[in-house]
């Protein structure tokens, strides 16, 4: 009797197969943390929800007239602009009480001491004694905040 032996076979394909998809796969990868490193894609910002449509706040700015005012024991003056942040359904009352606030916040910008506008931090006080002043003409809570624009020596 003859033995038949089995002929040897060339390498499976399958093998070959598996080594071209795993380079493949590897390349991909490998682009994409290229790709996440440059900032050229962000994959927290791919998964992340996407943000709600959000309309601005409705806010009205009342401009106060520009306000000169010597500065005492010196020939210099201050000048000051300032706006008013309030709801755009106050604005018309604001407007109306203006001559009232313009009197108010010169009076006080008036008294203030020479020395005290050169001191740190006087903006803010400024800013806190006009919004005080303003509450009480207006009505708390009325002004949301007093925005100084223009702060000079001259």
């Amino acid at each position: 009797m003859t033995d038949i032996t089995p002929a040897e076979t060339a390498p499976k394909p399958r093998r070959r197969g598996m080594l071209v998809v795993a380079a493949l796969v590897l390349a991909v990868g490998a682009g994409g943390g290229a790709m996440g490193f440059l900032g050229v894609v962000s994959p927290s910002r791919l998964l992340a929800p996407k943000p709600a449509d959000v309309s601005l706040p409705q806010v009205g700015f009342a401009d106060v007239p520009r306000i000169v005012v010597p500065i005492s024991g010196r020939d210099r003056q201050l000048a000051l602009s300032i706006k008013l942040e309030v709801a755009p359904e106050e604005l018309a009352r604001v407007e109306l009480l203006m001559p009232r606030l313009s009197d108010s916040f010169t009076g006080f910008l008036s008294d203030i001491d020479a020395a005290a506008i050169e001191r740190r931090g006087v903006l803010e006080i400024i800013r806190a004694e006009l919004a005080a002043r303003a509450d009480m003409i207006l009505g708390a809570a009325v002004v949301k905040n007093v925005l100084i624009t223009e702060f000079a020596v001259q």
